[in-house]
Formats: C-alpha cells, sequence, structure tokens
C-alpha cells in the first residue's frame, strides 16, 4: 500500500464521513479538532514509523492529506 493510501485510510477511521482527498482546510474548517490531531499523530507515528516532534504539530502540517505527506516524507 503507498503512503498516500494509507494516510488516507487512517484519517477514514478518525472521521469516516469527510472525504479527506478533496479537503483542503482539514484544520482551519474544523474537520479534524485538537484530540483527533492527537489521535491522528500517534497513527501516523505507528504506521509509517516517524516521530512528529511537538514543534511540526502545525495547522499547516495538518491541513491537507498532501501536507501530511509532505511531513511524513519530511520526517521519514
Amino acid at each position: 500500500m503507498d503512503k498516500k493510501a494509507l494516510l488516507l485510510e487512517i484519517l477514514e477511521e478518525v472521521k469516516p464521513d469527510v472525504d479527506f482527498e478533496k479537503e483542503t482546510a482539514i484544520i482551519d474548517d474544523g474537520i479534524l479538532d485538537s484530540m483527533d490531531v492527537v489521535d491522528l499523530v500517534v497513527s501516523i507515528s505507528d504506521e509509517f514509523g516517524v516521530d512528529i516532534p511537538a514543534g511540526e504539530i502545525l495547522e499547516e502540517n495538518f491541513n491537507s492529506v498532501d501536507a501530511m505527506l509532505a511531513l511524513i516524507e519530511k520526517l521519514d
């Protein structure tokens, strides 16, 4: 499974009713709240084997699937 497909699977577990491929303001639009982001950080860390430092838990890094993939690539 490629990284994008795995990330989409993780996101769908957090919020199954959202089409994350089309969303570009996941945080700004309130689709994910702070607890969702915490769950997401844990899941991404577990699934991709990356440690996400607190300084990287920023709105711009979690506002879209592409931003999250870029973060994962940067930390990988």
